[in-house]
């Protein structure tokens, strides 16, 4: 059973391109995870790029062969440092994890 995690967030900035900036360096760290975590089959990350403030600011979407990859994923070190730095620019998450 193979598991593709999608998370979306809302960035806390005041004004849209604070919003647009959060986004982007969330992205940027996030996608660097590739070949970092090694239970990381694929990984997606980017910035509401159409209609920023009606959407959601970023979108990640992530590949693990396993439940016990994704939780590998989760709490390997480089991606807690990653999400300290989220944590502290987003004011809503979303999560879905779905089988294909």
């Amino acid at each position: 059973m193979s598991i593709r995690h999608v998370v979306m967030w809302k960035m806390n900035g005041a004004d849209a391109a604070e919003r647009s900036a959060q986004a982007d360096e969330v992205a940027a760290r996030l996608n660097a995870l590739d070949g970092v975590v090694p239970t990381l089959r694929s990984i997606s990350v980017g910035a509401e790029a159409v209609y920023p403030g009606a959407n959601w600011d970023a979108v990640l979407v992530a590949e693990f062969d396993s439940v016990a990859d994704l939780e590998a994923y989760q709490v390997h070190p480089a991606h807690e440092e990653v999400v300290a730095y989220v944590r502290s620019v987003a004011a809503a998450r979303a999560a879905v994890d779905v089988e294909f």
